[in-house]
């Protein structure tokens, strides 16, 4: 069985993220997504939890896909759920550049393995912080993540 492992700070999970994870599970056994703390950004909009419960929820529809949210290295994730890959989106070349030193990285440290998966146009411009801040301000994107986090994000938000 071949495992991968999609991790991310999803804050928020958007439409962008839920179609790597849905083109990961036809490649692959078992998907894991992992959302993960990442220091290097700034304070998150929601709790490990609520992200957790969030992906839980949207992704409950994809049977050999399950859920983790956990504070460490990525490699350590990896091996705590048996995967064999890491799975990574990109959106545009600066993704590129960022994921690929993080890949070469991985790979020095565990021999693990990444597979980038692009995502269609209609997706390549959706980015959380980016989502986060329409929200915040009012504005609607409830087409660009799905319905739980869009209500999610509706009541974090609420005046």
């Amino acid at each position: 069985m071949i495992v991968a492992l999609f991790p991310g700070s999803f804050d928020p999970f958007h439409n962008g993220h839920l179609e790597v994870v849905e083109r990961a599970s036809r490649l692959f056994d078992k998907v894991v997504v992992a959302a993960l703390r990442n220091p290097q950004k700034s304070d998150p909009l929601f709790s490990m939890q609520e992200r957790e419960e969030m992906l839980e929820e949207v992704l409950a529809g994809i049977p050999n896909v399950s859920v983790t949210a956990v504070s460490t290295l990525v490699v350590n994730v990896a091996k705590e759920v048996g995967a064999s890959v890491i799975v990574k989106g990109l959106r545009a070349v600066s993704d590129f550049e960022n994921e690929l030193q993080m890949a070469q990285m991985n790979q020095s440290l565990s021999g693990i393995e990444t597979l980038f998966i692009p995502t269609s146009s209609t997706h390549s411009f959706i980015a959380s912080r980016l989502l986060r801040e329409v929200a915040r301000f009012g504005g609607d994107v409830s087409g660009l993540v799905p319905v739980p986090v869009a209500k999610k994000l509706q009541q974090r938000f609420a005046s």
